[in-house]
Parts: structure tokens; sequence; C-alpha cells
């Protein structure tokens, strides 16, 4: 099972990014699959999920500003973060929260300036 981010990098306050997270080694369509973030000196925190039914939830903090996505013939899960803030500095983390198991990729920075 790997789940690989891109799409991270410096940018620069108000500016935009779209992450994306790869998946393979699992039936990717089975799972849902969500984004978390975390903060030098901070704990991991969620950003946003979208279930299996459809459903989607966003952090307070990112609502109106992020948008989840996934495209289950690519077995590929997005992020578009748009009016980026310097408090967004963090590595992302994609995640897939599967029945009995969870996978989670190796993360990716996003620094905002």
């Amino acid at each position: 099972v790997q789940l690989v981010e891109s799409g991270g990098g410096l940018v620069q306050a108000g500016g935009s990014l779209k992450l994306s997270c790869v998946a393979t080694g699992y039936s990717f369509g089975s799972c849902g699959m969500g984004w978390y973030r975390q903060a030098p000196g901070k704990a991991r925190e969620l950003v946003s999920l979208i279930r299996l039914d459809g459903t989607i939830t966003y952090a307070d903090s990112v609502k109106g500003r992020g948008t989840i996505s996934r495209d289950n013939a690519k077995t590929t899960l997005y992020l578009q973060m748009n009016n980026l803030k310097n408090e967004d500095t963090a590595v992302y983390y994609c995640a897939a929260s599967c029945r009995y198991v969870e996978y989670w990729g190796q993360g990716t920075q996003v620094t905002v300036s």
C-alpha cells in the first residue's frame, strides 16, 4: 500500500495550491479519504474528509478556502486550497480510512510566506 502526496511547496499568502495523493495497493473506492496537517510543535489535525457516501467535512479553519475531491478511476485524492494563510503552513498528509485499517502517506510540506 502506498499513498504518495505531491503538490506542496512555497507559496505567498493569498495564493493557491492543489495537493494530490495517489493511492495504490488497496481498494481505493472502498475507503473514505482525508487530508490532515501538522504544523511545527502542534498536533496533527483534520483538514477535510470525504466519506464513501460522498459527504464532506471541513475543518472550520479551511471552510470556504478548501475543496476536497477524489477520482476513483485515477485512485487519486485532491485538496484545492485557496487564499492561503501563514497558519496553513504545515506538512499535509492524506489518509485512507478503510473498514479495519488506516493508511497514511508520508506527507508534503506546504509553506506560506
